[in-house]
């Protein structure tokens, strides 16, 4: 027999001998023979109290492979090197070492190890779709337990690293010093350290079908590997798609008025597939508190909304002194939004917010403060529906308001507010089909309204005093228009309408001579009043072009004017004739006229005799230029987008027939950098004082044209993006920063470069009142917004506003932010005003935090709230 027989005879002898080495070793394993016992070779003796379990029948081939394949027959062992990998059922193990113990259903894999010892490549255990790395593992392939060494995994977008991972089954996992973190660069891979990570000597992981958490006993909180004050006794991490309940982590700070605090402390609750429910709990040091549970809810395609409950208590200085204060405050809120395509034929919305009168003086949410919401002098609320139908013409409309005065104390109720309105019809059909003349295009616009309202102070609302203020009136309005071309450049309208009014209290007005003082008695009896009135009006456009020579940098002006003169007529409904107005003496003996309806739900009709002509003329200018940025060559520059004249001539009026003049402009200048709005008004009669009186008398005397009234607005919105050109960074400079800086771009010298976009929102408004008093008041007021972002993680903004009349600041907000990777540190300082405080806030970005940790509001389906 030659060498090459030989050779082939001693490899058959062998893999028969191995071949039934597999069979028996199996078929021991199926009569339940061998027993499994801690042997690894790895950590033996720290592994002597965690039994990997008794044996279990083996369900699957053990699959096998590597770069080099050793077998000891006599202690059924095999070695696995380089490249060595072991697949069992849904599991793969794949590592740099491997050994298979046949007889104990073992399998210990290390990771590569480099010159010094170190693991510079991990073992990968694959189970289903979870992927696992350890420096080293023993495995039980039987009964699927294990023990790893440094061990880390991946769920839903977190990471947890522990120094040893004991898996008892499929489900239960037990961790020592285990670390969380969901640092996305630590999770790519990106950085071996991560940013932050929550810190615990004991975790238990429990795997679910569809979700899984982790349970822990104290956890504390590292930053950049530094230890911090923020440690909870436990903690649980969900790792699922859906709700789960979790603390609400509260920011700190310190208010001059009230003392260090915490806000928005509280608790995250899921209430069944659509509803949320948070409660949040504003603590200060001071003796103030607050509680606020929020309610939100949202059935998809459907309908959303949330509703917000607020009461507490805001204490100042100290009890038995004499600056000592105990205000208790209170607030109601409720948004409501119906998705468009739920119902086309009924709509339902709401947005109440209703409060005490001293709430947002005494606002311990310091969200309103940092938000501007404390300088509030109105609230309004209104719940609202609409119904439509599929075969009528007519739409119902119901709804209820509420509007509260923080400056007044007046409270007004209206409860409800019922139109039906008939959808615009013509009355003539056309002949031709394009509607043309003035009887084809007679339109008419049709409705009946119910109301029921009440002004009231707040204390007032919902008791005697109330209802005997509550007014009622029923009102039913018809209006008729239509219009045609005339000489084929001007448009002729006509129109008129009338209106009927049904209300349940009148008004009788009488002076007390005794008590120097105007008596008004309400009359509960059913009463109305009609009116109509008439207009027409004829307008046109006109167009103006004045050219330039092609050298020039103007290149052309056009001037648009659109003039329309109208003419209206009213009736003198005071006359005595109509029964809607009476007379009463005042202090001097002279008869007053007044009207019985003052003060009603509809109004009162009006009083004199109306037959005016009326006038508006208004303007538009632009200017075109030479421009090489445009791609036509010329650049349209608007000067003034709307400059408006108006006025009207009473003919019936017995003085004063000109109305004040009304002037009003509108424009953008430097290509819509600076927005412009003014309105004056102009009156035409001259205005005589006599000596010691602030208040004058108002003659006949035509031509004075003096100011009653100026008001003008500017804002400049203004950011880096309107400045320059846009740059390409990519294409001016070559390197790219890694890892934490992969924002910087470096130039040929290393310095690095980066875009420090910002933005400042300049407004200004200026108003000025005279009438006929001697001398006028003005108000001017500056204010500022701007934000900077000195690098790609550093930004600052802040809000300002200055009072020029009295030179002192107003409302002062700053705030800084800064950027650390997987979260984010913000602080927000008021430091003038009555509301000087302080708020410091660290927020981690993962979404798989918005429910376990939160701090941030969460918006239905998901949101990115934080902690």
């Amino acid at each position: 027999m030659g060498s090459n027989g030989f050779k082939n005879t001693l490899h058959i002898l062998i893999f028969l001998i191995f071949n039934n080495f597999l069979a028996q070793n199996a078929k021991d394993s199926l009569k339940g023979k061998n027993t499994v016992t801690d042997a690894a070779t790895l950590k033996m003796d720290s592994l002597k109290s965690d039994s990997l379990l008794k044996t279990e029948k083996i369900s699957a081939v053990v699959k096998t492979k590597a770069d080099i394949s050793k077998s000891d027959i006599p202690k059924k062992m095999t070695i696995l090197h380089k490249n060595a990998s072991v697949v069992y059922q849904d599991t793969q193990i794949d590592a740099d070492y491997i050994s298979i113990d046949w007889n104990k259903n073992l399998i210990f894999a290390r990771g590569k190890i480099n010159n010094k010892g170190k693991i510079i490549s991990p073992v990968t255990t694959t189970q289903g779709e979870k992927k696992y790395e350890t420096e080293s593992l023993n495995y039980n392939y039987k009964t699927n337990a294990a023990i790893a060494y440094n061990s880390r995994t991946e769920e839903s977008g977190g990471s947890i690293v522990a120094n040893k991972t004991k898996k008892v089954n499929d489900s239960i996992y037990y961790l020592r010093q285990g670390k969380y973190t969901t640092d996305e660069y630590f999770l790519n891979k990106k950085d071996s350290l991560a940013d932050y990570y929550m810190l615990a000597p004991r975790i238990k992981m429990i795997k679910g079908k569809h979700n899984s958490r982790v349970i822990t006993g104290p956890v504390q909180m590292y930053i950049e590997n530094v230890p911090t004050p923020l440690v909870l006794p436990f903690a649980i991490f969900p790792f699922s798609e859906k709700r789960s309940a979790g603390l609400l982590i509260p920011t700190f700070g310190e208010r001059e008025d009230l003392g260090f605090f915490l806000n928005k402390l509280g608790y995250y609750q899921p209430i069944g597939e659509h509803f949320d429910l948070k409660i949040y709990a504003d603590i200060y040091t001071k003796g103030s508190w607050n509680l606020r549970p929020e309610m939100s809810y949202k059935k998809n395609y459907r309908y959303s909304g949330n509703f917000t409950a607020e009461f507490g208590q805001t204490i100042r200085g100290i009890k038995g002194l004499s600056d000592y204060s105990k205000v208790g405050t209170y607030r109601i809120s409720w948004q409501h939004q119906q998705n468009e395509k739920a119902n086309p034929y009924f709509t339902f919305s709401a947005s109440v917010d209703a409060s005490s009168m001293k709430f947002y003086n005494n606002t311990l949410n310091n969200t309103n403060i940092f938000n501007g919401d404390v300088l509030n002098t109105q609230q309004n609320s209104s719940i609202s529906f609409t119904k439509r139908f599929l075969n009528l013409p007519l739409n119902i409309t119901g709804r209820a308001s509420y509007s509260q005065n923080f400056a007044t104390g007046l409270a007004n109720l209206t409860l409800p507010d019922l139109m039906v309105s008939v959808n615009q019809f013509y009355l003539f059909k056309s002949k031709t089909g394009a509607r043309s003349g003035l009887l084809e295009n007679i339109y008419v616009n049709t409705g009946l309204s119910f109301t029921n309202s009440v002004n009231a102070q707040q204390e007032e609302l919902f008791t005697k005093a109330m209802y005997d203020k509550m007014q009622t009136g029923i009102q039913n309005t018809i209006q008729i228009s239509t219009n045609t071309s005339l000489f084929k450049y001007f448009t002729f309208t006509l129109s008129a309408d009338a209106k009927n009014v049904l209300t349940t209290k009148t008004l009788q007005r009488s002076y007390d001579p005794i008590k120097n003082t105007l008596e008004d008695h309400e009359q509960k009896n059913i009463s109305g009043f009609s009116t109509f009135s008439t207009a027409a009006s004829i307008q046109t456009v006109l167009y103006g072009m004045m050219t330039f020579n092609k050298a020039s940098k103007i290149q052309a002006i056009r001037h648009m004017i659109t003039p329309s003169i109208s003419a209206s007529y009213s009736p003198d409904f005071s006359a005595s004739s109509w029964g809607y107005y009476k007379q009463y003496y005042d202090k001097s003996g002279q008869l007053v006229p007044y009207s019985i309806f003052d003060g009603g739900v509809y109004g009162a009709p009006s009083s004199g005799l109306m037959q005016s002509i009326g006038f508006e003329i208004k303007n538009n200018l632009e200017m075109k230029v030479k421009s090489k940025k445009d791609s036509t060559g010329v650049e349209k520059i608007k000067i003034f987008e709307d400059l408006s004249i108006r006025g009207n001539y009473n003919f019936a009026a017995e003085h004063h027939k000109w109305s004040l003049f009304s002037i009003s402009t509108q424009s953008s200048l430097f290509k819509n950098k600076l927005n412009v709005n003014m309105s004056m008004d102009l009156d035409p009669y001259k205005t005589e004082f006599t000596p010691g009186k602030d208040t004058g008398i108002q003659t006949d005397k035509f031509g004075a044209f003096s100011i009653a009234n100026f008001n003008a607005q500017l804002s400049m919105p203004l950011s880096e993006a309107i400045f320059g050109e846009k740059k390409d960074w990519e294409k001016a400079y070559d390197k790219k920063g890694e890892i934490r800086y992969e924002n910087y771009y470096f130039d040929k010298n290393n310095y690095a470069r980066f875009k420090q976009p910002w933005t400042l929102n300049i407004n200004a408004q200026y108003t000025y009142t005279k009438g006929i008093m001697r001398t006028g008041s003005e108000n001017f007021a500056i204010g500022l917004d701007a934000s900077l972002k000195l690098s790609p993680y550093w930004n600052i903004s802040g809000s300002t506003n200055y009072d020029v009349v009295t030179g002192k600041l107003a409302y002062t907000r700053l705030g800084f932010e800064r950027d650390q990777r997987s979260f984010s540190i913000n602080f927000n300082w008021v430091p003038i005003g009555q509301y000087r405080t302080y708020e410091f806030f660290i927020g981690i970005k993962a979404d798989i935090l918005k429910d376990a940790l939160k701090y941030q509001s969460r918006n239905f389906p998901t949101g990115n709230s934080s902690f």
